[in-house]
């Protein structure tokens, strides 16, 4: 009994708080999915962004109060001018210690061991060559803490997901009803337009297959012909100017809901 003003009205209120929520809870699940792609990354990218915990070993690095040792990401193509070369970048470099740790489609992971005061010198020099210095630091705790990072987004991500899905399930039901009453609310205020008041007529929702739709429509408009049947026609023949129909027009009120 409410005018139509206020049950659009109230429809849109509610479709449009649902679709509010769905945003929220998109965007904290994808805030989480984007930490853990980049985490991923950086487990599987190149050894340019890559993250080399599970590549490098405690024993693989020296620090002492004069010696450190560097890292240094070098193209595959020029893994012999690496090492012809790394020993004279900068004084004080240890000779022959530089090994090769890993090896991917793009780069090879190369170690150096130098004087503590020659590396910021030697970092210059391998970058003039082309060469990529990583920093890193090896340490059993962080290693430890990143892996439970990762299992946590890993299983937020699961949760997250999976009430996301429960969500969707509900709300589809609640969306697509809203969306039956603005047909309803529609085929009334068009069958009002088409036929004036007081209102008379039939609304009914029918669900032919492909194949019988010409065979229905062709009923349907026996049912409703009468004198100005013609005018709703859409044939070009037919149609008067500026009465006739449009590819959809029909002599009654009709329009076609896809649901897929």
């Amino acid at each position: 009994m409410s005018p139509l003003k206020d049950i659009v009205s109230n429809i849109h209120g509610l479709v449009a708080k649902i679709e509010d929520d769905m945003k929220v809870r998109a965007s904290e699940y994808n805030t989480v999915r984007s930490q853990l792609n980049a985490i991923n990354r950086k487990q599987t990218g190149s050894l340019a962004v890559r993250d080399l915990s599970d590549m490098v070993k405690e024993e693989d690095i020296i620090t002492t109060e004069h010696l450190e040792t560097l890292l240094a990401v070098v193209p595959k193509y020029s893994q012999k001018d690496w090492l012809s070369s790394y020993e004279t970048l900068t004084q004080y470099v240890v000779p022959r210690s530089s090994k090769k740790l890993h090896e991917d489609n793009e780069y090879a992971l190369y170690t150096v061991t130098l004087f503590k005061k020659m590396a910021d010198n030697f970092k210059v020099a391998a970058r003039e060559k082309g060469f990529q210095m990583r920093e890193f630091e090896h340490s059993a705790e962080v290693q430890d803490t990143r892996k439970q990072e990762l299992q946590k987004l890993v299983q937020d991500q699961d949760a997250m997901r999976s009430s996301l899905l429960q969500w969707c399930y509900s709300s589809y039901g609640e969306v697509f009803s809203a969306w039956m009453h603005f047909c309803a609310v529609r085929i009334f205020a068009e069958s009002i337009l088409r036929y004036g008041l007081p209102p008379s007529f039939l609304s009914a929702v029918i669900s032919p297959s492909t194949k019988s739709e010409k065979k229905v429509r062709s009923i349907l408009e026996d049912f409703s012909g009468n004198v100005q049947s013609i005018y709703w026609k859409s044939d070009d023949d037919v149609g008067v100017a500026g009465l006739g129909g449009g590819e959809d027009t029909y002599p009654y009120v009709s329009f076609t809901i896809n649901v897929v």
